[in-house]
């Protein structure tokens, strides 16, 4: 295992020891994260479909998969996927959702021990994830299930903060996260992302992207954040307040518009050094 990413799994789990780690951290988010965390546009899918990431065959697995955003739309687009997530409460609002896809399955694993086949995959997605693995462990488990084809897509919804409402929302999660947030914005730099691709195999591109959400949805997006404070304690509480003022300021007709870049990187993991 790399000391380096390793070690830094290490102080991310650390900092979130009071949810019992990395793996708890969204525990008590998962029904705020389902309610208001954005999807991905229908954009993506079609430039993976057409580069023959996507397929009508695929084998998929999609990692960390969460409550099942990513995956849902995978699945509403006919492909076969295997949702990957190790925490529990996240884990059963997948199955309630998607639980009527024939081509669904879930399993309790991780990243790093997918439990998998050898060779048994044609893609590996992780939408808003990568950042939480321990990369060196991750290249080798997933160059293991992976076809000698198969090809990995990470993507992010990220938040340019040329828009004032996501300005205010970085504001936030500083404020309430403090070194959480800090170690979670310095794992997310994308720059460093093309390391974990064969050089060769890499392709990167954004699209712009947007929801729309009221009162309560702008709540839920902002608690479902891993280091933000939960519903129901003071800190929460004061959130709410300061949120419940935001979409004030922002609503118009009742909504607010939120603003993301959507960044996907597809390839082939480069070999372990």
């Amino acid at each position: 295992m790399n000391a380096s990413s390793s070690s830094a799994v290490a102080s991310l789990a650390a900092l979130f020891a009071h949810t019992g780690g990395a793996t708890g951290a969204f525990s008590s988010k998962a029904a705020d994260y389902a309610a208001a965390r954005p999807r991905y546009p229908a954009a993506l899918f079609e430039h993976l479909r057409a580069s023959r990431a996507l397929f009508a065959e695929a084998q998929i697995a999609d990692i960390a998969a969460g409550t099942g955003l990513f995956t849902g739309q995978l699945l509403y687009r006919g492909y076969a996927v295997t949702a990957i997530e190790p925490n529990a409460q996240m884990r059963a609002v997948a199955d309630a959702t998607l639980g009527q896809y024939r081509k669904y399955r879930s399993i309790e694993a991780s990243a790093e021990a997918t439990t998998l086949a050898d060779a048994s995959l044609d893609l590996i997605t992780a939408a808003q994830a990568f950042h939480w693995f321990d990369v060196e462990a991750v290249r080798r488990e997933w160059l293991r299930v992976l076809k000698p084809q198969g090809r990995v897509v990470l993507v992010w919804n990220t938040r340019p903060l040329s828009d004032p409402l996501q300005k205010a929302l970085a504001d936030l999660r500083h404020e309430f996260g403090g070194d959480r947030q800090a170690e979670l914005d310095r794992r997310q730099d994308l720059s460093k992302v093309p390391a974990f691709f064969a050089a060769e195999s890499l392709e990167r591109f954004e699209l712009a992207h947007a929801q729309e959400l009221d009162r309560e949805g702008l709540i839920s997006l902002a608690l479902s954040r891993s280091a933000m404070p939960g519903r129901g304690t003071p800190d929460g509480a004061r959130a709410v307040e300061f949120l419940s003022k935001l979409f004030d300021e922002h609503a118009r007709d009742g909504k607010v518009g939120v603003t993301y870049r959507t960044v996907a990187f597809v390839g082939r993991p480069g070999m372990p050094g």
